[in-house]
């Protein structure tokens, strides 16, 4: 740069960003965490109680750290998928409804015959068929976003109430997949799958939970951040999503990039879906996705389109769900408090990330 002092102010801009970037988010959740503790005060639990069994919910143990780690994986999917499809500037609201479609028919595969198949396929197969089921789901979204301009935040969040009632239906007849053996006035629910579709654990010997989920959604981080950052789809999707209209004069088949982009999200979602059924649930419920799919939405805004965003908010959102399942068994605070934090750590991230744009640009 020519000007000294213009290049004086560049290079001081970029040693404050990183920092800054870092520094922003990691006080903001620690401000949210701390008004949460006073929350807990004015509920009349016992505050030390009540940090001490989060604590252990968390971390623990070797088996609290590897179900923390667990539910962090299916978020963190559901925010991949978001940052996907929000590459070609497409809004997926749908991963509630994702993971419900794969989590569901990932339990069809798994007791209707997934269960002899040799090689390690016996779980692979489910995972294939809630993968697609959810990229199908998702896809449909796609599919009307292209052919008739409907809005895919729309399309994707009513699709979803669609789903969550097919699954209670699923569960609640007998010709579909209610566990046979129970009675009409029972809760609904599917058998359990068998042993050999059940993701196989990382470390059985010492107790943890942690399943090969854990890889594959590794493998699933590095694979769309190398097609987003690094490959000409990623250009693709991003020259859709920047402007339509001129992709298309370009030769481009927007239609095309706009169908395969909430298809994948989708999928990723379907997958996220599966493993909750496979790696830690092994049967099917009505509720069964929990609040997952928009939890992940939420880790998928937080990321800001980047995959380590991702890792970090679900490993985030991931603890404090197993955190918030023990404070409210042994503190008996209701988790309903731990719900607030959550939301009170979103607003004041997403107002501190207001605060470091407005620097940046200065």
């Amino acid at each position: 740069m020519k000007n000294p002092k213009l290049a004086r102010v560049a290079q001081g801009a970029k040693l404050e960003l990183v920092p800054l970037q870092v520094l922003v988010p990691v006080v903001s959740t620690l401000v949210a965490l701390g008004i949460g503790l006073l929350i807990i005060a004015a509920t009349g639990a016992s505050v030390l109680e009540a940090i001490e069994a989060f604590w252990d919910g968390m971390a623990g143990s070797d088996f609290n750290i590897g179900a923390s780690i667990n539910r962090a994986i299916s978020l963190a999917l559901v925010g991949l998928g978001f940052i996907f499809a929000g590459r070609a500037n497409l809004t997926n609201v749908g991963g509630e409804g994702q993971i419900a479609m794969g989590g569901m028919f990932a339990t069809a595969a798994a007791l209707h015959g997934a269960g002899d198949l040799p090689l390690g396929l016996a779980f692979i197969v489910p995972l294939a068929v809630g993968t697609v089921a959810g990229a199908v789901w998702g896809g449909l979204a796609g599919f009307l976003k292209a052919a008739r301009g409907t809005n895919e935040v729309i399309s994707t969040l009513l699709l979803s109430f669609i789903a969550l009632p097919l699954v209670y239906w699923s569960v609640e007849s007998f010709h579909l997949l209610r566990k046979p053996i129970s009675d009409v006035s029972s809760l609904p629910e599917s058998a359990e799958i068998p042993d050999t579709t059940k993701l196989p654990l990382l470390f059985p010997d010492n107790g943890s939970p942690l399943h090969i989920g854990l890889l594959i959604a590794a493998i699933a981080v590095v694979v769309v951040w190398l097609a987003l950052k690094h490959s000409t789809l990623g250009l693709r999707l991003r020259a859709v999503g920047l402007n339509a209209t001129a992709s298309r004069r370009a030769g481009m088949r927007t239609s095309v990039y706009v169908i395969l982009a909430v298809t994948v999200s989708g999928g990723l979602g379907g997958l996220g879906g599966a493993i909750m059924i496979l790696g830690q649930q092994f049967y099917l419920t009505s509720d069964f996705s929990s609040g997952y799919g928009f939890d992940g939405l939420v880790v998928g805004l937080l990321s800001r389109g980047s995959a380590v965003g991702v890792v970090i908010g679900a490993l985030l959102f991931g603890f404090l769900r197993s955190g918030s399942i023990n404070m409210e068994i042994s503190a008996h605070v209701p988790s309903a408090v731990v719900l607030i934090c959550q939301g009170l750590i979103v607003i004041v991230i997403a107002g501190s990330a207001i605060l470091t744009n407005r620097k940046v640009t200065r």
